[in-house]
């Protein structure tokens, strides 16, 4: 068993979780709501700049060449590749990208950013593969019971694509590579990192299906 496959082990029963999601579950019938949808979508942009932070900052602080330039690729490919999946739906339903961030994508972005800034890079790469692997596994199941007139196909196939495909298993093989290197103590390090960004996926995913706002009003009396 490889150590990536030991990490996977450890976090199934949140990934089961993750795929009862109500998200999830319409997301697949093609029954989501569009205002759903689209609150998803806007938390997603706001998600993936701080996860390309985060890449980048891997990449930097990689001892390898061939990790670093896999790191600094998969940071363009968020700016790219995904970034023009989200325009796209933004120009389908004519909207602009104005949100601020939920809790939930807030609390996972700082939580990315802050392993960066204060732990092991090896730590942080852990803490950066639920977000391909999850993504990976979650469209590859979807793909496989939507239907072909799903409205939201693109998306799907983005996520079940091969050349999706082939940045997680290039993701696995590094993390695998990484803590070859590591103490005990530290592959507990990124076992916790690995388990803590999933259980943020999950509240990413359910935080999206129910517009999580911040509760100044009803916490503090804040008035408009």
């Amino acid at each position: 068993m490889t150590f990536t496959d030991q990490l996977w082990s450890e976090i199934e029963p949140i990934y089961d979780a993750i795929m009862e999601l109500p998200f999830i579950r319409e997301l697949t019938e093609g029954t989501l709501p569009e205002e759903v949808f689209l609150f998803y979508l806007k938390q997603d942009t706001l998600y993936l700049a701080d996860f390309s932070r985060t890449l980048s900052l891997a990449g930097v602080r990689s001892d390898r060449y061939d990790h670093m330039n896999s790191f600094f690729q998969y940071a363009a490919n968020v700016a790219v590749v995904e970034g023009e999946l989200h325009q796209d739906y933004y120009e389908q339903y004519g909207v602009e990208m104005e949100a601020e961030k939920s809790p939930s994508c807030f609390a996972y972005t700082n939580f990315l950013l802050s392993t960066a800034a204060t732990k092991d890079n090896v730590v942080t790469i852990a803490a950066l593969l639920p977000c391909f692997w999850i993504y990976r596994e979650v469209g590859l199941e979807i793909y496989e019971e939507a239907s072909a007139d799903n409205p939201y196909r693109e998306w799907i196939d983005t996520y079940a694509g091969d050349e999706f495909n082939e940045g997680v298993d290039r993701a696995i093989t590094i993390t695998d590579a990484v803590a070859e290197q590591e103490p005990e103590h530290r592959l507990g390090e990124m076992t916790e990192a690995f388990v803590k960004s999933t259980e943020l996926e999950w509240m990413f995913w359910k935080s999206a299906y129910e517009q999580e706002q911040w509760p100044f009003e009803e916490a503090y009396g804040f008035e408009e």
